[in-house]
């Protein structure tokens, strides 16, 4: 019985005693794992930085007030480019043309400048075989041809003439006349040869130093009396 009364006794100072605060929610702020927000609001007060609004702290005002408390004025719409077409198909806007490919090209007409000798349905109706003849026939007729005659020697100089000379010989190139005696010919014709800016004044010095009898360059080693590749067909008259 008494063991029973104590343990009433017991359960009764329970009930009576006061609750033990939370000493983990802190003071001033409550617990982060309660209210997160309430957390990072102080985290920012602590780092100096301005705490972000709350939900609650939104303004609610309608579009219409913001708008009209908002004193800078709305730029003007700019005016859209008055658009006139042309005789072409094209169109001016402010005075430029547009191009675009779906634009035809603008028509050409009564041009005096540009012939239209080319467009075949434009001259059928004044032309023909027996006009277009005759116009070849007159145009012949102003033709003028220019016999060839002498060139005429340069003046002050004792150098030969290789066209005197192409045209007083006949024999082809190749043909072996003169008699020529060396030692590596070959390389020295091509050495001596390369040194000319011409295969003409290779042909003048191989004449100036004795040719063609003689060869003391070394640059007509076949003996035809022509140096280097110099040909005499083209100076001679046909």
């Amino acid at each position: 019985m008494r063991i029973l009364m104590a343990g009433t006794a017991l359960i009764a100072m329970a009930a009576c005693t006061p609750p033990i605060p939370d000493s983990g929610a802190g003071v001033g702020f409550d617990n982060a794992v309660n209210n997160p927000e309430a957390q990072l609001r102080r985290e920012q007060e602590l780092a100096g930085e301005s705490p972000l609004p709350s939900a609650q702290a939104i303004s609610d005002e309608t579009l219409s007030t913001l708008e009209a408390t908002n004193t800078t004025p709305a730029a003007a719409p700019t005016a859209a480019p008055v658009v006139t077409p042309t005789s072409g198909g094209g169109a001016v806007a402010g005075g430029e043309l547009n191009a675009a490919p779906s634009n035809p090209a603008p028509a050409v007409i009564d041009n005096p400048g540009i012939s239209d000798e080319n467009d075949f349905s434009a001259v059928e109706g004044r032309r023909d075989i027996d006009s277009d003849a005759d116009r070849i026939a007159k145009n012949r007729e102003q033709y003028k041809v220019i016999e060839a005659t002498a060139l005429p020697k340069r003046p002050g100089t004792n150098r030969p003439n290789i066209v005197v000379y192409a045209v007083q010989t006949d024999n082809p190139v190749g043909t072996r006349l003169y008699k020529r005696i060396g030692i590596a010919a070959t390389s020295r014709f091509e050495r001596n040869c390369a040194k000319f800016i011409s295969n003409d004044k290779a042909q003048e010095e191989f004449l100036a130093r004795g040719g063609p009898q003689r060869d003391r360059l070394g640059i007509d080693p076949d003996g035809d009396g022509y140096a280097c590749k110099w040909d005499p067909t083209p100076f001679r008259i046909n």
